[in-house]
């Protein structure tokens, strides 16, 4: 969401019924290896989620599901999917179809809902080739901070991460 890397010619404010964003994926790639992999967010089942959504122009289209199929499906640890979502604010909301990623749990990388100690131990050892798992969490939820969006759990495990790394 903060990073989106593809065309766009619209972004709205978003909300995502039946989904969750939760610390439920194993990285063993860009945030982690398979030896010792980081927690990164997937929509899990159940509750809601706001972020953003991204318009694409229909020329672009192709390109952008390439990309995303590139980038997001690496170990097929999402589901993908199109889903209602709601956007724009006050007058201007209405409900569009959005393609998803979301995590299938049947998949070896789902991690189901973990406690604190687990999340945090997994989230600093993480690190592959794109940084930092505790980068990655606390970009996000600077961006997330920035968009109006409060996420407790998320600010509570990096506050236990760097607490523990002596870096808080």
């Amino acid at each position: 969401m903060w990073r989106p890397n593809f065309p766009h010619v619209e972004i709205r404010p978003a909300l995502l019924r039946g989904y969750h964003r939760a610390l439920c994926i194993y990285s063993v790639e860009y945030r982690g290896t398979y030896e010792t992999p980081g927690l990164v967010f997937g929509l899990d089942r159940g509750g809601s989620c706001r972020g953003l959504a991204f318009r694409v122009l229909e020329n672009d289209v192709s390109e952008v599901m390439n990309y995303l199929y590139e980038r997001e499906m690496v170990t097929g640890v999402y589901r993908p999917r199109w889903c209602p979502i709601e956007v724009g604010q006050g007058s201007s909301k209405e409900t569009v179809q959005s393609y998803l990623f979301v995590a299938d749990p049947d998949h070896s990388q789902y991690t189901g809902k973990l406690d604190d100690d687990d999340a945090v131990r997994i989230v600093l050892q993480g690190h592959g080739k794109a940084g930092a798992c505790i980068d990655y969490l606390t970009n996000t939820f600077d961006h997330l901070r920035e968009l109006g969006i409060h996420d407790r759990v998320l600010e509570r495990i990096i506050r236990k991460a760097k607490a523990v790394s002596g870096s808080g």
